[in-house]
C-alpha cells in the first residue's frame, strides 16, 4: 500500500488527517483478516507547487521554499519541524506508522533514471532544460479521473509553458530559476522535479512496477494519480495500481476549509477546546471515507458522547463481578463478530461498524443491569478487538472520588425516600460532568458526559 502522505510546509488538519485514518482503518482490517501489509507513505520536501489547483499542477512556486524564505530559514529547517510535526500528530491520532516514510529529496537519482526512461521510450521530451511528459503519447489517460484528453478544455484554469508541445502536458523536471534554494543537477540542467514524477519514483522503489492499493485525498485524482499513471506505466510497461483508495473532502460547517474563512482547524485547535485525538477519530469514522463529510461542533460534541458510552461500557466490563447465579446469560458474540466484519468488507463501511459496536455496548449493558452477564471478560475482549482494528483507544472511565461520594449519598437519600435530595444530589453530579443511572435493586452506575 502505498499513501501519498504531507508536503511538510504547514501544521496538518484535520481534513488531511482524515485522508490518513482512511488507509489506517484500510491496514488494520486487512491485518486482522491475515495479510500482511507494507506501507509506504511518501514526505513530499521539494517539487509541490503552489498553484497545485490549475491544470497540471507545475505552476508556480515551490510551497516549502516559499515557507522558507517567508521565515528565513532553509527549506531543511521547514521541512524537519513540519515533518515532526506531522509524526506527533499521526501518533496521537493513533495511526500506525508506515513501514518507512521516503523524502523526495533523498531520492532525485531515481527520479532522475525515471525520466531519462521516459525520454529514451519516447513520452517524454526535453525543452531549454524543461522536461515534459507528453500525453498524447498515452491512450489511456483520464482512465481514473475521467478527464481523458476529449474531454479536458484549454482556458479555464490553465497556465501554459512557453515550452510545451500540447496544454496538458506535465512537468517531471523544471529549470531551475536563478537563485533557487531547492534544485540538483540533471542531464538537462540544473532544476527540480515535478510534483507527479516523485512518487513514482518512490512508490515502484519500494514496493515494485505494480502495487495493490494507492490511497490519497479525491483532490490527488487529478492531475496528480492520472499523471502517476501515465508515466509509471509508460516507463514500465506494467499495470501501476491494482485498487485506488480516495478519500473525499472534509467540510467544516458546510464550507471548504480555509484560512481566510477562519475555519483552518488542526488537532491542536481541538485539543485547546477540550477534546481528545480520538474525539476527532470517532467523528472521521462516523461518516463513510466515500461520502462528503461536514464537520461541525456539535457533531464533535456527539462522537465524544458516543467516545464515552464505548469507554463507560468497557469500564463496566472490567469491574463487573460475575455471580454462581443461574440465570445468568452468556452473550453470543459470533453474530457481531460476523457483522462488524461484514460492513467492513462492504468498502469499509465505519458507520455500520460503529453501529455493531453500540448495539453490543446496549444489549451488553441491559445484562449487565439485571447483573446477569455470565461472560463479561469475552465481551471486554471482543470489544477490544473492535477498538484495535478501527484504531480506537479504550480508556477506563475514572470516577473522582467526590463523585463517588455524592452518589452514594444519593442512593441514601432514595432509600429514606427523600427524593427532593435525591434530585438535588443528581443535579450536582451533572454539574460536575457525570451522569449517574439507577439499577436493579437501588443500585447505580456512574458514567462520564
Amino acid at each position: 500500500m502505498y499513501t501519498c502522505g504531507p508536503t511538510v510546509y504547514d501544521f496538518i488538519t484535520i481534513g488531511n488527517l482524515r485522508s490518513y485514518v482512511t488507509p489506517d482503518i484500510l491496514r488494520r482490517y486487512l491485518e486482522y483478516i491475515g495479510y500482511e501489509v507494507r506501507q509506504i507513505k511518501n514526505i513530499t520536501d521539494v517539487g509541490h507547487l503552489t498553484a497545485d489547483d490549475i491544470a497540471q499542477g507545475d505552476t508556480g512556486e515551490d510551497k516549502i521554499e516559499k515557507k522558507a524564505l517567508k521565515e528565513k530559514k532553509t527549506p531543511a529547517e521547514i521541512a524537519e519541524f513540519y515533518e515532526n510535526y506531522f509524526h506527533t500528530v499521526e501518533k496521537e491520532m493513533n495511526i500506525l506508522p508506515a513501514h518507512y516514510f521516503p523524502r523526495a529529496t533523498a531520492h532525485v537519482p531515481q527520479m532522475i533514471r525515471l525520466i531519462k526512461t521516459l525520454i529514451e521510450k519516447g513520452f517524454a521530451y526535453e525543452v531549454n532544460g524543461n522536461v515534459f511528459f507528453d500525453v498524447t503519447k498515452f491512450p489511456e489517460y483520464g482512465k481514473l479521473s475521467g478527464n481523458t484528453l476529449e474531454n479536458l478544455k484549454v482556458g479555464a484554469r490553465l497556465e501554459e509553458h512557453p515550452d510545451k508541445k500540447n496544454p496538458w502536458d506535465f512537468a517531471l523536471w523544471l529549470k531551475a530559476p536563478e537563485k533557487h534554494l531547492l534544485h540538483w543537477d540533471s542531464p538537462w540542467s540544473v532544476g527540480y522535479p515535478g510534483w507527479h514524477i516523485e512518487c513514482s519514483a518512490m512508490s515502484t522503489e519500494y514496493l515494485g512496477d505494480t502495487m495493490d492499493i494507492h490511497t490519497g485525498g479525491e483532490d490527488n485524482i487529478f492531475p496528480h494519480h492520472e499523471a502517476e499513471i501515465a508515466q509509471s506505466e509508460c516507463a514500465t510497461g506494467a499495470k501501476f495500481v491494482n485498487y485506488w483508495v480516495h478519500t473525499r473532502h472534509l467540510l467544516v460547517d458546510g464550507a471548504k476549509m480555509s484560512k481566510s474563512k477562519g475555519n483552518f482547524y488542526t488537532l491542536d485547535n481541538l485539543k485547546k477546546k477540550g477534546y481528545s485525538p480520538m474525539d476527532l477519530r470517532m467523528i472521521l469514522l462516523s461518516a463513510h471515507y466515500r461520502s462528503q463529510m461536514n464537520f461541525t461542533w456539535n457533531g464533535l460534541d456527539q462522537a465524544k458522547a458516543n467516545l464515552a458510552t464505548i469507554n463507560n461500557f468497557y469500564t463496566r466490563l472490567l469491574h463487573h463481578e460475575t455471580t454462581s447465579d443461574a440465570k445468568l446469560s452468556n452473550m453470543t458474540l459470533e453474530n457481531y463478530k460476523k457483522e462488524f466484519e461484514a460492513a467492513l468488507d462492504d468498502d469499509l463501511n465505519t458507520p455500520k461498524a460503529l453501529a455493531v459496536i453500540f448495539q453490543l455496548i446496549s444489549d451488553g449493558n441491559k445484562l449487565l443491569d439485571e447483573n446477569l452477564l455470565g461472560n463479561p471478560a469475552e465481551v471486554k475482549k471482543l470489544l477490544e478487538t473492535f477498538a484495535k482494528v478501527l484504531g480506537l483507544v479504550l480508556e477506563v472511565a475514572e470516577i473522582p472520588a467526590e463523585v463517588q461520594k455524592l452518589a452514594e449519598e444519593r442512593k441514601e437519600a432514595r432509600q429514606n425516600k427523600d427524593f427532593a435530595k435525591s434530585d438535588e444530589l443528581r443535579d450536582t453530579i451533572d454539574k460536575l460532568g457525570y451522569i449517574v443511572e439507577d439499577i436493579k435493586d437501588n443500585n447505580f452506575i456512574i458514567k462520564k458526559k
